[in-house]
């Protein structure tokens, strides 16, 4: 049975903290809302069928369209005149084997299989040259950038804590090899070393932009591990698991770790954050996802072009999204730095 008039632990005073915090909570809730967005795309229950051409070649937003939007829908008439048509035999090509062939099939298809889908004028936030919703898309393409940005942080600070706790806990040698190597990293600047390592993995993919990040963006969990590893090593509760006879790993990972691991836990959260941006560069730069995956780093690649034509609403609906989840994610991770700071009463 719990005491009740036992000292709240650090998760629970950090909770506390966390509801009293408006700023907080709604930072929370629009994380939150993004997550339930990825689950909800990434099990195919939403935006499954984004990739479908459902308006016209940069079709514009719904509120800039005007009534004579209409009468500029190509498409529309396109699929008119082919209905219309369908039934006229194509003109004769003595140097197609095939082309009695296609001419039979194609008399025997209904006008309807024939005529190109209906393609609306105008969309709720318009549609890219392929005219793709461009909501949609920009969902689908959320789903690519949080999954990078969430697994390459997760892959950046278990690696971090790794390397700190060992370098933390064994100390000397073992130590002096571990700065020298976080040196070589940190001496190279993040946007160069991080385009070195794609341009030596070549293989595009999400999983490469992952191990890219991941294998990268290590060396500043590795400091602050490394720095609560040498503090909490020589307290009593450490000496008095080695007066047990705990293993070394033991001792790193039963006893210190969980007293560390509000400082892991405030590193996932805001690489999360570097990591979205990093993706959308490299995705920019044409180093990201690969032909046939979306993402909000890719969408801002296409806009550079169409802003040329005048078309902005595929920059506005992937930057704003972007900017929405970054700023409420930073939001959220100061709060919760501030929430496990245990100098905070």
């Amino acid at each position: 049975m719990q005491n009740p008039h036992a000292a709240p632990g650090l998760w629970t005073l950090a909770w506390r903290r966390l509801r009293a915090d408006r700023v907080a909570m709604v930072a929370l809730a629009v994380v939150g809302a993004f997550m339930l967005l990825l689950a909800l795309s990434a099990s195919g229950l939403v935006v499954s069928d984004w990739e479908e051409e459902v308006g016209i070649n940069y079709a514009p937003p719904s509120f800039l369209a005007g009534p004579s939007s209409r009468a500029a829908d190509p498409a529309g008439a396109a699929g008119r005149a082919s209905a219309e048509h369908v039934t006229q035999a194509p003109p004769q090509n003595e140097f197609d084997p095939l082309a009695d062939d296609l001419r039979a099939l194609r008399a025997g298809l209904p006008a309807a299989a024939l005529a190109p889908p209906e393609r609306q004028p105008s969309l709720p936030f318009g549609a890219d040259k392929w005219g793709h919703d461009v909501i949609k898309k920009t969902i689908k393409g959320g789903e690519t950038s949080i999954v990078v940005g969430l697994v390459a942080a997760l892959v950046a600070v278990a690696l971090g804590t790794l390397f700190g706790a060992v370098s933390g806990f064994y100390g000397g040698l073992v130590d002096d090899f571990f700065n020298w190597f976080y040196s070589i990293f940190t001496s190279i600047p993040s946007i160069l070393m991080i385009l070195t390592v794609a341009a030596v993995l070549q293989q595009k993919g999400v999983m490469t932009i992952v191990l890219i990040l991941g294998l990268t963006g290590w060396t500043g969990p590795y400091r602050l591990i490394r720095a609560e590893y040498i503090k909490h090593k020589a307290r009593e509760y450490v000496m008095a698991a080695d007066a047990i006879g705990a293993s070394s790993w033991r001792k790193m990972f039963s006893h210190i770790f969980p007293n560390v691991s509000h400082v892991a836990l405030v590193q996932v959260s805001i690489l999360v954050v570097g990591f979205i941006k990093a993706e959308v560069i490299l995705s920019f730069l044409g180093f990201g996802v690969p032909v046939g995956v979306v993402s909000w780093g890719s969408m801002l690649n296409e806009a550079q072009n169409e802003l040329i034509l005048g078309k902005w609403w595929q920059l506005a609906a992937a930057a704003s999204a972007m900017a929405l989840l970054v700023t409420a994610f930073s939001l959220f991770t100061d709060a919760l730095r501030d929430a496990l700071d245990p100098k905070v009463k």
